[in-house]
């Protein structure tokens, strides 16, 4: 767990169940402020969401909403959401009645004013949480008890917070931890798998993968687009890291 001495001022570490005062609604005075001078990361669970709110596409939605970028050095690339250029960088899915994509909005946007981490250990995904109290946020003055345990579900975070613990097994192997920089191929693939699924798809069910090919039946399982996701993972992982023994580099 991280040294609370380094985290910055406005930013605590939570227990699970201890309580903190906040709700978010249009009549706080504050409501959308947080959607606005961000960067908004997004999992592939929340690419997933968006696709059903829009109705887009998966490449449509890559290609209109959503913005690529490799930093040099690390293993993955990361995906934002793209944001209005109004001077203020908003979210290009908020507007005055708020979010316009509300039932399917990101996890980051959901955990709001929590924030969750999660490290893999020998027993299992060790969930951590801090509450971050910023100066523009109002919703603290709201007299709701909370617990992050408590509001974690109220926000309907389980699905994506499960998904988000699987792509963790990737992101943090042991091989990424000593230093493996994957492929440029690994790179399309993790990008294909993980939130291009409609173009995935397609190619599964043509048996253009090479090396993957699946019966008619495990076919029919990935029409729904949670089990290809979870599939898109699991084989993510196995083709990434089949080079190392005991998911240690040597």
């Amino acid at each position: 767990m991280a040294d609370p001495t380094n985290l910055p001022q406005h930013i605590s570490q939570m227990d699970g169940d201890a309580f903190f005062s906040f709700d978010c609604h249009p009549q706080v005075k504050c409501f959308t402020e947080c959607c606005r001078l961000l960067e908004l990361a997004l999992t592939p669970y929340d690419v997933l969401r968006l696709r059903k709110a829009t109705g887009l596409s998966s490449e449509e939605l890559l290609a209109e909403y959503i913005l690529i970028e490799q930093v040099p050095g690390e293993p993955f690339p990361r995906l934002y959401l793209t944001m209005v250029d109004d001077g203020r960088a908003s979210c290009v899915f908020v507007g005055k009645n708020g979010c316009s994509v509300y039932a399917h909005r990101p996890g980051a946007c959901r955990v709001y004013p929590l924030g969750r981490a999660v490290t893999r250990t020998d027993t299992g995904p060790e969930e951590q949480f801090v509450l971050m109290r910023e100066d523009h946020c109002l919703g603290f003055l709201e007299a709701t008890n909370q617990t992050p345990g408590r509001y974690s579900f109220e926000q309907e975070l389980t699905p994506y917070n499960r998904s988000n613990d699987a792509v963790m097994d990737i992101l943090q192997h042991d091989a990424i931890r000593n230093g493996f920089i994957p492929s440029q191929q690994d790179v399309a693939l993790f990008i294909l798998a993980l939130y291009n699924l409609d173009t995935f798809r397609k190619l599964l069910f043509e048996d253009r993968l090479e090396s993957i090919v699946l019966s008619t039946l495990e076919k029919e399982q990935l029409h729904d687009d949670d089990q290809l996701l979870n599939f898109g993972i699991t084989m993510l992982h196995r083709l990434v890291f089949s080079q190392f023994s005991g998911n240690i580099i040597p």
